[in-house]
């Protein structure tokens, strides 16, 4: 705590870039009790920031009496608005060398050996998929010996399951490792980005009440109270009124406001707008939320940009609506980028940012030549798109039908922008979760 408050006394920032030719870069040093040997050694922590990880704080500790070390990482940052659960089928040695970086209160599942690293029981890292297995290997393995003595059956039977997970290195049979995590704060790599990764499937979903106890947001007493909402429609008396809470800011963690108003879009419907202002650094965002309920059809917008005037169109991006380029072969999935009420312009620079500028894996010692010039490549592509020297197809897919896209010849028909409503699929009602929810009979006599 001293040193975070004799940094902030000389206005500097406790989060600082990496950058090893900063002379004030390095980490601070501190004595503290080796739990080995239970003599003095040396803790150094380093607080840092990784796009996309937010702040970091890296820890290493090392007991110069019995040789004894650790590391870890633990997060700094804001806990996401949703949570993140990524499944990844490894079908070769090539998908173990995917860089994963695992939060502490992410849960790590290998469904074929019906293996589960529970959350909370290992410290947050950054590794590869391979590493993940010697980390479980080392951990099964740590207390071998003291099975053996108490209860031999178990411990061969043990040994035989190690012997399973180090098969899998061997990628002799294809498998799928499921890394989810209430926070939100950990990632896998896709290799073949900004293109689709076929063997990785990413989902966002909303925490339950006991994810938010074990994260600290809610009470323990949050589950024996009732939630249900008052009867009477909050939404009619933020109509003409911008309503303010107070929040802290996501990029520097400093107080900030947050502005939420109840916008009519003309032609389509009531959205709810929100955007923060940071005084402290001058970050700013919104996001949208629509304010009425999911629609009973899917909606699917293709616009052909052909000029670089569609750039000004406004574009209505919901957290469930997917993007996708087909002459560029992107596609971005739902909640990438949030919900947005931006213009087409405002949406491809999101769009840029995330894939080239933010991307968490196309810097340090593991990137390759190839990976940066092919996001490079990319992002000039995107370029051309907002200058009207290409012209492409722009693809809004939203399953749950509350996104938009401006019509410039509205209320006629635009002739570069076709509409189309659709039936969603099982799969989609599963993401959107309709299938479980129950709206009708609640009254029915049993």
């Amino acid at each position: 705590m001293s040193v975070i408050s004799e940094q902030s006394v000389r206005g500097g920032s406790v989060f600082k870039d990496l950058n090893v030719e900063d002379e004030n870069w390095e980490p601070t040093e501190i004595e503290s009790l080796c739990m080995n040997c239970y003599q003095n050694g040396t803790t150094r922590l380093l607080l840092t920031k990784i796009p996309f990880f937010k702040e970091i704080i890296v820890s290493s500790f090392s007991c110069a009496h019995c040789s004894w070390s650790n590391t870890e990482i633990q997060s700094a940052g804001r806990i996401q608005d949703q949570g993140i659960s990524y499944t990844l089928k490894v079908k070769s040695k090539q998908d173990l060398n995917r860089e994963v970086v695992k939060a502490d209160s992410a849960t790590t599942r290998i469904p074929e050996l019906d293996f589960e690293i529970p959350a909370f029981t290992q410290k947050g890292a950054l590794s590869t998929i391979e590493g993940l297995l010697d980390r479980a290997v080392a951990g099964l393995e740590q207390d071998q010996p003291v099975r053996r003595a108490a209860d031999p059956g178990v411990a061969d039977k043990i040994d035989e399951f190690i012997e399973k997970l180090k098969k899998l290195k061997e990628v002799q049979d294809e498998f799928t490792v499921v890394i989810e995590d209430p926070s939100g704060n950990s990632f896998v790599e896709n290799p073949v980005a900004p293109q689709r990764d076929e063997a990785l499937t990413v989902t966002r979903f909303k925490r339950t009440v006991q994810q938010d106890i074990q994260l600290g947001l809610r009470a323990e007493d949050d589950l024996d109270e009732d939630k249900e909402e008052p009867a009477e429609n909050n939404l009619e008396a933020m109509r003409n009124e911008v309503l303010v809470f107070n929040t802290n800011c996501p990029e520097c963690n400093a107080p900030a406001s947050t502005n939420m108003k109840l916008v009519q879009i003309p032609h389509f419907k009531e959205v709810i707008i929100m955007a923060t202002n940071c005084d402290s650094c001058g970050h700013r965002t919104n996001e949208v939320k629509s304010g009425g309920a999911t629609e009973d059809l899917g909606t699917k917008i293709t616009l052909h940009v052909t000029d670089s005037s569609d750039m000004t169109r406004d574009v209505l991006k919901s957290e469930t609506c997917a993007i996708a380029i087909p002459e560029l072969e992107f596609e971005l999935g739902m909640a990438a980028v949030g919900g947005k009420f931006t213009t087409l312009e405002g949406l491809l620079k999101d769009i840029k940012d995330l894939i080239v500028s933010k991307n968490p894996f196309i810097c340090g010692d593991s990137v390759t030549t190839e990976r940066v010039e092919k996001l490079n490549a990319f992002g000039e592509k995107i370029e051309k798109i907002m200058a009207g020297e290409m012209n492409v197809h722009i693809i809004l897919d939203d399953p749950a039908g509350n996104s938009y896209l401006q019509n410039v010849y509205a209320p006629e028909p635009d002739p570069e922008m076709t509409t189309e409503k659709y039936t969603r699929s099982f799969e989609q009602n599963e993401d959107l979760g309709l299938n479980d929810m129950k709206t009708e009979g609640y009254h029915e006599e049993k």
